[in-house]
């Protein structure tokens, strides 16, 4: 299935129906008066989040999408049916924001929940309801007012947990492919991986959803390769995983430059992404000319006034998986590692009993 997290809709409410101008001719009643009965309410446009779906792939085709019309009022104080609602199913995760003026309307996140994103337009009164002692017979109705229309801008922000960043090539699917079950495309050119990969990672008794985001490079953030159209994904992430690849072979390009090149990405396109917890790992230390340069970024930050750990993995021979699992766990579901001994203080034994 193709993935779209962007799209553009309008969505039209139903319109309310008139109200009816009508009287009464019955027999045995001869001064039967007005029975023009109320119109029905339009329908209200509403979205729906189905935690089934995973992409906007439906609405890139369908952009028009319009509630049904409330019917009109009728004689013998018949009131007009309401319009059906149209709900829009969208997957989780779904911003939606206001075309015209960019506001953020709603964040949609729960499987179930429910917005109405327009309103339906209200019913117009029959001329039964204008009687009055000095205006028995009032030939006029009320008209249905016209239901709410309004372009919607559907932005899809995955929800995943950890976010696995880095340069093209750095080896993000092959992480994911050996941690999870995900089977993302693999190939040895950069920009192989077109669309986020999700995969669930098993930690000793829970787990939490991982998301391999592509094509960051230096100025992803005004657009340059593919990540002004994915950064948007690492946004709700709680921690990410930096990947640097030990041993690139073009020329400039070095552990160190790679980070700082992709943190800088990150805070350009948002202050939130670079306060985000950060793991930093040099991969593809199965090539020895990759565990040299992790090495040497391992010494260059650990002499920072506040040291960063760098880990050391390798997809191909699981060297350092483990290690690295454990400290996403712990940074996600911040458990203390066990206690050591030394520095506590003792509790008094229990006085024996007399």
């Amino acid at each position: 299935m193709k993935f779209v997290d962007e799209v553009k809709i309008h969505v039209k409410a139903g319109d309310g129906g008139d109200g009816a101008v009508a009287w009464r001719r019955e027999k045995f009643i001869p001064r039967g008066g007005p029975a023009g009965g109320d119109g029905g309410n339009g329908g209200d446009v509403v979205l729906e989040v189905d935690p089934q779906l995973s992409t906007l792939l439906d609405y890139r085709y369908i952009r028009e999408h319009k509630a049904r019309n409330g019917e009109k009022g009728s004689g013998s104080d018949m009131n007009g049916k309401d319009g059906a609602d149209l709900v829009l199913r969208v997957p989780p995760g779904t911003v939606v924001k206001d075309a015209g003026t960019g506001e953020q309307l709603c964040d949609l996140g729960t499987a179930g929940e429910r917005v109405v994103i327009a309103k339906g337009g209200r019913g117009g009164l029959g001329n039964m309801n204008f009687a009055t002692s000095t205006n028995q017979a009032p030939r006029y109705a009320e008209d249905g007012t016209p239901g709410e229309e309004r372009d919607l801008v559907l932005e899809l922000k995955l929800l995943a947990d950890v976010g696995i960043v880095g340069y093209p090539n750095a080896g993000k699917s092959t992480l994911i492919s050996r941690i999870s079950r995900a089977r993302p495309k693999i190939a040895d050119y950069p920009f192989t991986t077109l669309t986020p990969n999700l995969g669930v990672v098993g930690w000793r008794e829970r787990s939490f959803v991982v998301a391999d985001i592509p094509g960051l490079i230096e100025g992803a953030h005004a657009g340059a390769g593919l990540g002004h159209q994915f950064l948007r994904h690492v946004e709700r992430c709680r921690v990410l995983i930096h990947l640097v690849e030990g041993a690139n072979p073009e020329p400039g390009r070095a552990p160190k430059a790679d980070l700082d090149a992709i943190d800088a990405e990150l805070a350009a396109y948002s202050e939130e992404l670079a306060r985000k917890p950060q793991l930093v790992a040099v991969t593809k230390i199965d090539i020895p000319e990759a565990r040299a340069a992790g090495v040497k970024l391992q010494k260059l930050l650990g002499r920072r006034k506040k040291p960063v750990p760098v880990h050391l993995v390798s997809a191909v021979t699981g060297e350092g998986l483990d290690a690295l699992l454990d400290a996403v766990g712990r940074a996600l579901f911040k458990e203390a590692r066990p206690h050591r001994g030394g520095g506590g203080k003792k509790l008094a034994k229990p006085r024996a009993r007399a």
